[in-house]
């Protein structure tokens, strides 16, 4: 069993998003309790063909990530496995992850991420392959319920890959179909858990630490992935710890936390590139899902939109806190 599913633990994952789980951000969370971190997803192709760029999406800090797996896509058994053998000699990831559950149309149209769950032949060979090609490395996948509400195959698709060697399954609670749109089926999600061995982590609609602890209470799944309500919240990961330990709801942060956690993400993503103003206008839309739930978020998403400096963001800062004090 892989070690953060032992002696009954309940490791938080980080969900791999593209554009959105990169180093820094997955540092950010791990920081503030994330147990497990995956990588965004990563193209087969890509790194079967030895491309610089998709190379650059497998660096993480060993030192600071730990565990973390590298998530692969692709519909090429072959490839696939030399693009699993080719990961673990460059950066010796703690697992491999296999995605079957990506939505987007670029990903399925090449027969990738969910495609391959109405493709069960093929997913099995990508499945073997790469499980023989990285032994004794662990590998974990991910999957959705189903393809559409006509297929719903989540239990069969999790007992074949428990057969051909996957450790542990993570599963989103919709459809392909669905795309992130419409509530998550944990009926699904309960099935799968209790119809394979193997750790099954819930995905789908965990935006609180009650929601987590309900779906853990309710069903047999032995960790939770955590995607969309990180964005707005990375510490849901300490706050959910310390409500299944204690029972106890933790307030959100204070403004004056949240907004040195902006701050500070802004730096290390200017620092990274290198030119100011190209990471600014990168973080946009890292700054508006920053600002859900905060007071007058309309207003701050307005000026996010615009930024394209720290002067700038450290000011908008500056006048929403005293705007706060103001209300208050």
């Amino acid at each position: 069993m892989l070690p953060w599913f032992v002696n009954r633990q309940f490791p938080l994952y980080l969900a791999p998003m593209a554009g959105v789980s990169d180093m820094i951000f997955r540092q950010l969370c791990k920081e503030r309790g994330a147990d497990v971190l995956v990588t965004e997803f990563v193209s087969a192709e890509g790194v079967f063909r030895r491309n610089e760029r998709t190379r650059g999406y497998l660096e993480f800090d060993s030192a600071i990530e730990r565990p973390i797996g590298v998530q692969l896509f692709g519909g090429n058994a072959e490839h696939m496995a030399e693009a699993a053998r080719q990961v673990v000699d460059w950066v010796q990831p703690d697992f491999i992850d296999l995605n079957f559950g990506c939505p987007v149309n670029k990903v399925v149209a090449k027969n990738g991420g969910s495609a391959l769950l109405k493709d069960c032949g093929t997913l099995g060979k990508v499945v073997d392959a790469v499980v023989r090609a990285v032994a004794p490395l662990p590998v974990t996948a991910k999957i959705r319920t189903g393809w559409d509400d006509h297929s719903i195959n989540a239990v069969e698709v999790a007992r074949q890959v428990e057969s051909l060697g996957v450790q542990a399954l993570a599963i989103h609670g919709r459809t392909r179909a669905q795309g992130y749109s419409g509530a998550a089926d944990w009926e699904v999600i309960a099935q799968v858990a209790d119809g394979v061995e193997i750790p099954v982590i819930g995905n789908g609609d965990l935006f609180t630490a009650a929601d987590v602890a309900k779906r853990k209470r309710e069903t047999k799944i032995a960790g939770a992935m955590i995607g969309r309500a990180a964005m707005s919240s990375p510490w849901i990961f300490s706050q959910t710890k310390h409500f299944l330990l204690t029972g106890e709801l933790l307030p959100p942060p204070e403004p004056a936390e949240k907004w040195a956690l902006i701050q500070r993400h802004c730096e290390l993503a200017v620092a990274e590139c290198g030119i100011e103003d190209l990471a600014m206008r990168s973080m946009r839309g890292r700054l508006m899902a920053y600002s859900k739930g905060m007071p007058a978020s309309k207003m701050l998403r307005e000026k996010f939109q615009h930024v394209s400096s720290l002067g700038e963001v450290a000011e908008i800062a500056r006048m929403h806190q005293a705007s706060c004090l103001e209300a208050a």
